[in-house]
């Protein structure tokens, strides 16, 4: 494990030249620290400079973001108090997406949903410590019915094969993180794209179109993401009730820093028509997430 932080983020973040609409979500990003409120876990990856609640909260009011979900991120492991505390602090504008063991109890998965978690989420990731089972996973899945929580799934790209039909016996709405983690690079009639994309016609699954840096990311990639926009438009064209959006800030685990204002920038070709990106950043998050009016 690193022990210099790594800052991954754009502290100095642009002003987007697009204008989003009142209530949109960001939908996917992650909050660490202060570390010395809320210590990093020990099997973490790497260790981050601390990006907390009120650099978040900062820049979604440069960007124009109105409602926020917040998913806990492995490098806090399974004490999502840092994510519980944003959600606290944000006036019922953020909620939130928890990490948990598999044997979690049904007195916790209450608790968190009562604290404004939607969901969590299982990472099936070789660079993230704690991989799942699947069936293991599934068999939560009742349990997470009961408490009003849907599943949030990352995934290798190849896994899309053997993870698409254990999934669609979910008990709960599945949301599939990141657009499978395709490699943009190799086209929408890539076998991983065709598979992810045939998923969502299962209304059961969602899929976050956050990420257009990850599935297109090399750095000369930078900042039009050409390739991560054209299967982002594609799902939003075929699924527009079922896909969601966000920056991932602040942006761990990558091959360069991103700027969160070319992310924010890019939904006007994601979305080019105004009932697209209404329904990607209001409708749909306001009636996924929960969100009160």
């Amino acid at each position: 494990m690193p022990s210099e932080p790594v800052l991954t983020y754009d502290p100095r973040a642009q002003h987007p030249l697009l204008r989003l609409p009142a209530g949109a979500c960001d939908s996917h990003v992650h909050v660490f620290g202060p570390a010395d409120r809320f210590p990093y876990a020990p099997e973490r990856n790497f260790t981050p400079v601390d990006a907390p609640k009120e650099a978040l909260f900062a820049l979604h009011r440069q960007l124009g973001v109105d409602r926020c979900v917040i998913v806990q991120s492995a490098v806090h492991g399974f004490d999502n108090r840092v994510v519980e505390d944003a959600i606290a602090a944000g006036g019922g504008r953020y909620l939130g997406v928890a990490l948990v063991p598999v044997d979690v109890s049904d007195a916790e998965l209450a608790r968190l949903a009562g604290c404004g978690f939607r969901a969590v989420r299982f990472n099936f990731m070789r660079h993230l410590a704690g991989g799942h089972d699947i069936h293991s996973v599934l068999a939560l899945t009742p349990r997470l019915r009961a408490a009003g929580l849907h599943l949030q799934v990352h995934f290798e790209s190849a896994l899309v094969h053997e993870l698409a039909e254990p999934l669609a016996r979910s008990a709960v709405p599945v949301v599939i993180d990141h657009m499978g983690r395709v490699d943009a690079t190799l086209g929408a009639e890539h076998p991983d794209f065709r598979a992810l994309f045939e998923m969502l016609a299962n209304p059961l699954f969602r899929v976050k179109i956050s990420g257009i840096d990850r599935i297109d990311s090399k750095p000369s990639a930078a900042p039009s993401y050409d390739s991560g926009v054209e299967l982002a438009r594609r799902l939003l064209a075929a699924y527009p009730d079922r896909c969601l959006w966000g920056t991932d800030w602040p942006h761990p685990n990558h091959t360069h820093m991103p700027s969160d204002a070319a992310l924010v920038d890019a939904l006007e070709r994601i979305a080019p028509v105004p009932d697209l990106l209404q329904r990607l950043l209001v409708t749909n998050p306001a009636n996924f997430y929960r969100f009160e009016a």
